[in-house]
């Protein structure tokens, strides 16, 4: 079944792309600064989420990596 209609595999797709977003942003922040808007803007945007609640980000990874190890 695809991402687009499993609403929990949704949330982890939505979670990752945070992460990720995140996390190549602290290696090359000039490689996503470029694109603030646009099509290639929601990477930026999930950047920025990633790092402004980071606490939040990093509680839901434990929450939602607990429910596909041990509720599935």
């Amino acid at each position: 079944m695809s991402a687009i209609f499993n609403f929990q595999s949704l949330l982890t797709v939505i979670l990752l792309l945070i992460c990720t977003c995140a996390y190549i942003r602290s290696l090359a922040p000039s490689l996503l600064d470029r694109n603030k808007t646009g099509l290639l803007g929601i990477f930026w945007k999930c950047a920025r989420i990633g790092e402004r609640k980071s606490p939040y980000v990093a509680v839901c990874c434990i929450v939602m990596a607990f429910s596909i190890l041990f509720v599935q």
